[in-house]
């Protein structure tokens, strides 16, 4: 499911070799209270990609026994390319510090 979601992408760490799961469970922490996903953004603006994942993401909650936990979706990284493709007319040829 996680990878289904338009714009994000799971936070899981870099491994040096192959691991015999999916280590996309790696983004993943689940208690009593709150069931919590860490994710990189893709695109930009935050706000409706966010909106668009929770949205997708409550029909699994709600069949499962999490129904009554709080979906926390974190955002730990914004991927390049979504930077990317913010432009900002006539700064384009500048970088940090100049």
């Amino acid at each position: 499911m996680l990878r289904e979601l338009s714009g994000l992408r799971p936070a899981t760490p870099v491994t040096r070799s192959w691991v015999p799961w999916d280590a996309d469970v790696m983004a993943v922490d689940i208690d009593d209270h709150a069931v919590e996903i860490r994710v990189v953004a893709l695109t930009l603006p935050l706000e409706p990609v966010l909106r668009d994942a929770a949205s997708a993401l409550a029909p699994s909650l709600n069949d499962s026994s999490w129904r009554d936990t709080r979906l926390r979706l974190v955002v730990t990284d914004v991927d390049r390319g979504a930077l990317d493709s913010l432009h900002v007319p006539g700064d384009a040829d500048h970088t940090n510090g100049s």
